[in-house]
């Protein structure tokens, strides 16, 4: 984006007096399309082709050049596209503002692999979504409206809790992989959901038509095209994306005889932000960018993969709501009933679903997890079931668990959740007790 392109305050409450919708959209609200409506002729979209140019871009945009042309429901940008859409309402933004793609090609190579061409592998993000400057340059030279789903980038990383590893001597300052003020070198992955309709129904094991209904029905129908345009087999859901954190070479990643660790992480803003003690989420996430870092050191790869599923994709007001029915109810906060509490204000106890997190390992070219840092039963599962090897499984060390989070992490080993002690009775999970709120400290 050019400065040409971004308003001043002024600007934007001049804008906010004058616009009207006629304005900013030169035609009539169109509610919907129809498969042999005039004027609707999608590009081309084989999922599952073999390379970039079969599979053609897709194509999502209701800029005029490109609305007849739309092969794809919904709109980029993953949740953001509401506030592109606030943008573009109060004058901030053009309604058909163009990216500038110079300079932003990918730092790293990653793929192609041939999980890319196969419709089973990956039906949640676009393989190519990196690459549309470099494989649909002439759709982009037509005027089409292509936007990334995925960017690739390297940073560097600074944490506390790595300065603390340092300075008690475990984990070491190399210059590769940790520079010698301890900052971690990384390359960066991020990646918007595109959903390949009928084969997220097959994972679920639910028919196409079941899907696109619940999908336009538990939106508010903000999608009618769900309905409309069975034809259209692409969509992008205003949901969030992930991240993927690679310590090390990105070309280890798929190489069967270098040494892959790996977590797979969701969202917990409370205690991976903010420190709340209450789970583990933090410490284990912290704990596996240490092993992650030490993997590369000692010639591997480490890659840590951050979901936006706050709350067990609850979100983060029924998970706060959950936390207070748990300290209220009689008898306390206890470990028998952690599961129970959500269920009785979400109606269900993880809407995760981690049928679909496998896609972004299929994607970097995962063959063969060495070491899984993490005691979800269902991210072991998904993963193995999508024909990945995992070698060696490894729980949070008990001495990084906080006192508060003991509810949480013994009601889930009761739950299936991998251990290497003793599972505990229903007898046990009565006596593990979280604190009062009043309470300074167990």
């Amino acid at each position: 984006m050019t400065s040409d392109d971004i308003s001043s305050p002024a600007e934007v409450s001049a804008a906010q007096e004058e616009t009207s919708p006629q304005q900013l959209y030169a035609s009539r609200v169109v509610l919907t399309t129809y498969p042999s409506q005039h004027g609707i002729e999608p590009i081309p979209l084989s999922w599952g082709a073999q390379t970039a140019a079969e599979r053609g871009p897709v194509v999502v945009s209701r800029q005029p050049d490109s609305f007849g042309k739309r092969n794809a429901i919904g709109a980029g940008g993953g949740s953001y596209c509401i506030y592109r859409a606030l943008a573009v309402a109060i004058g901030a933004l053009g309604p058909n503002h163009r990216p500038d793609f110079r300079m932003t090609e990918p730092t790293n190579v990653i793929g192609p692999f041939p999980s890319w061409s196969d419709p089973d592998k990956i039906v949640s993000m676009d393989p190519w979504g990196h690459a549309i400057v470099e494989h649909y340059s002439d759709h982009l030279e037509q005027g089409v409206d292509i936007r990334p789903t995925i960017a690739i980038t390297k940073a560097h990383i600074k944490l506390a809790e790595i300065d603390e590893a340092i300075s008690k001597g475990e984990l070491h300052c190399d210059g590769d992989i940790v520079s010698a003020d301890g900052e971690l070198k990384v390359v960066k992955v991020a990646s918007e959901p595109v959903w390949h309709i009928p084969g997220v129904a097959k994972r679920f094991g639910i028919s196409e038509a079941t899907l696109r209904r619940a999908l336009f029905e538990d939106t508010g129908g903000m999608y009618p095209e769900l309905i409309t345009r069975p034809d259209l087999k692409v969509f992008l859901p205003p949901i969030g994306g992930l991240t993927v954190y690679i310590f090390g070479n990105p070309d280890h990643i798929s190489d069967p005889t270098k040494r892959l660790t790996m977590r797979v992480h969701d969202e917990c803003n409370g205690s991976d932000v903010f420190g709340s003690d209450i789970c583990t989420c933090k410490p284990y996430l912290i704990y596996s960018i240490e092993e992650c870092a030490r993997e590369a050191q000692n010639g591997g790869v480490g890659v840590v993969v951050y979901f936006r599923k706050e709350g067990r994709a609850l979100g983060e007001v029924t998970k706060y709501l959950v936390y207070n029915a748990r300290k209220r109810q009689e008898g306390g906060d206890t470990a028998a009933n952690y599961f129970k509490r959500t269920e009785f204000v979400a109606g269900v106890k993880d809407m995760r679903f981690q049928a679909l997190m496998p896609d972004i390992l299929h994607w970097l070219g995962v063959s063969r997890i060495d070491r899984f840092i993490s005691m979800s039963n269902m991210k072991y599962e998904a993963i193995v079931n999508s024909g990945i090897e995992i070698v060696e499984r490894v729980s949070i060390p008990s001495e990084r668990m906080p006192a508060d989070s003991k509810v949480e992490i013994e009601a889930k080993i009761a739950d299936g959740y991998f251990t290497t002690g003793n599972v505990p009775t229903s007898e046990m999970l009565e006596n593990v007790k979280g604190r009062n709120w009043d309470e300074i400290a167990h």
